[in-house]
């Protein structure tokens, strides 16, 4: 791995290692690392995806900041030196935006350009779920977020200054 100030986006599958990844990176970074999470626990099942996340990071020096829709409100005065913030995970964020009937395109616009009027030397790891490489859902609602997903992606990829794809816990750089 090696560690470049800006905006990186890391992508992967469920379970890829792209969390694990991120918070590497973070480490690596030198920086005061900041943990953005946008997660809700809307049942059994992903409060212990939290709690695993969690665990990772027992007696560690991150700072948590918990965050389900407003996240260029709170990395825009964090993304800054000394700082490291990693944000996990954007589709979960677009799911929050969705189930709060929000306007998920114009969320994602203002958050691109936010994120591309970063200082240079800022420091924000973007943690993704791709998508896209599977069949089309058969349900509306699922086939919105998997288009959704996919322009964010491309859209925050054409401005970041890293982009990593991890699979199997093994990472690609593409940019």
């Amino acid at each position: 791995m090696h560690f470049r100030p800006g905006v990186s986006l890391i992508l992967g599958g469920a379970r890829s290692g792209k969390s694990s990844f991120a918070e590497q990176l973070a480490a690596e970074s030198g920086r005061d690392k900041i943990y953005l999470a946008t997660s809700q626990a809307w049942d059994g099942e992903m409060e212990q995806r939290i709690a695993d996340h969690q665990s990772r990071r027992q007696g560690s020096d991150w700072q948590l900041v918990e965050e389900p829709v407003d996240l260029l409100e709170q990395i825009g005065p964090r993304a800054k030196a000394p700082n490291c913030v990693l944000v996990d995970c954007l589709t979960l964020w677009l799911t929050n935006l969705m189930m709060a009937e929000m306007d998920v395109a114009k969320a994602s616009e203002l958050l691109v350009q936010g994120l591309a009027d970063l200082p240079e030397d800022c420091s924000v790891l973007l943690v993704s779920n791709e998508v896209g490489q599977g069949i089309v859902p058969i349900e509306k609602m699922a086939r919105e977020f998997r288009d959704h997903a996919g322009r964010l992606h491309q859209d925050i990829a054409a401005i970041a200054q890293n982009v990593w794809m991890i699979t199997a816990g093994l990472p690609q750089k593409l940019k």
